[in-house]
């Protein structure tokens, strides 16, 4: 009995310094999310558990090599043993118990992180290879980056163009798949002012590493202003053939892969193209003129640009006015 006292203080013991050690190694970020208060009482209840079973394992293992080592000079056969069996159904019942237990609270926990405010912001989210698009269907706004107020659950509404992508701010603790052809949700009630940023979870190409954009969280006030502006340059662009280039430049996430300064990107850069000469892998040469972009545009692997053989971009549909508008912003990247 003596050696099950000490066994189970020494349990103890090691579960409170495990845990203490693992809580304070500040596994998790900044929980910035309503939906992350019951994932993260989840994550610590689990984490006590999982001290707990460390403890009961390493302990006994541990106490037993070293009071019950084989002393020296001892050449005796150990007392040989036989099963327990209410050891064995002990061991078998708690642990589905405890499985069950868990299968219940995360259960709770799923309904309380999915709960619906009837009042929530609709966005829609899109995922491309490999950037984001965000569209406020109630203001009629597309944005590559997510604003959104505090303290006022968002419903995001989530489909992909591609491939699978999955939406995931490690601060709001929940995350989705992005599906082709489907449309799927995630609720999130943001907390707690500050920048942070969206990544895809899924590996999902050779730029998945970089498919991130940012989430900014301010107060309703500033929400509003930026809103404002936002709907104003909407207008303000659609007014002209290349601010609604621009804009569906911007809302199809091209800068992911064409950059309009002259860097090296996935793609060929835009700026300084209309007009100059390309250079093709057959070893040919073309002008950059408007037929040139708009067959880019309708069908992507028609010419390929030296040096961006490994490279697959996607047809989008656009429609020939949508083309144009493109092409007349690109005009303008000189």
């Amino acid at each position: 009995m003596r050696h099950f006292v000490i066994v189970g203080i020494l349990v103890v013991a090691t579960t409170i310094l495990v845990y203490l050690g693992l809580d304070s190694a500040n596994l998790m970020p900044l929980a910035a999310s309503a939906q992350a208060t019951p994932i993260d009482w989840m994550w610590n209840l689990e984490l006590i558990f999982m001290s707990f079973f460390f403890a009961l394992i390493v302990v006994p293992m541990a106490y037993s090599l070293i009071v019950f080592r084989r002393k020296k000079g001892d050449t005796s056969d150990a007392e040989h043993m036989e099963g327990n069996t209410k050891l064995e159904i002990a061991w078998t019942i708690v642990p589905l118990f405890i499985v069950t237990a868990f299968a219940y609270l995360g259960a709770v926990n799923l309904a309380e992180t999915r709960r619906v405010d009837p009042d929530a912001i609709v966005v829609e989210v899109t995922g491309i290879q490999w950037s984001w698009k965000f569209e406020y269907p109630a203001y009629g706004v597309t944005s590559d980056e997510l604003h959104l107020p505090v303290d006022q659950q968002v419903l995001l509404q989530m489909t992909s163009m591609d491939v699978i992508h999955s939406f995931w701010v490690p601060e709001f603790r929940v995350k989705q798949d992005l599906v082709p052809g489907r449309i799927t949700e995630l609720r999130i009630t943001p907390t707690v002012n500050g920048n942070y940023k969206v990544r895809c979870a899924e590996l999902c190409g050779t730029s998945h590493a970089y498919m991130e954009k940012p989430v900014i969280i301010t107060s309703q006030a500033d929400f509003d202003v930026w809103m404002s502006e936002q709907v104003a340059l909407a207008e303000e662009a659609a007014a002209t053939p290349e601010g609604r280039g621009q804009a569906l430049v911007a809302a199809n996430g091209c800068a992911a892969c064409h950059s309009i300064n002259g860097a090296q990107g996935i793609g060929p850069t835009w700026s300084g193209l209309f007009g100059h000469e390309v250079h093709m892998t057959d070893g040919t040469t073309v002008i950059a003129d408007e037929a040139y972009i708009t067959e880019s545009i309708h069908d992507p692997q028609a010419k390929i640009v030296e040096g961006f053989e490994t490279q697959l971009m996607p047809s989008y549909g656009f429609t020939d006015e949508q083309i144009a508008d493109i092409v007349a912003y690109i005009k303008t990247l000189r």
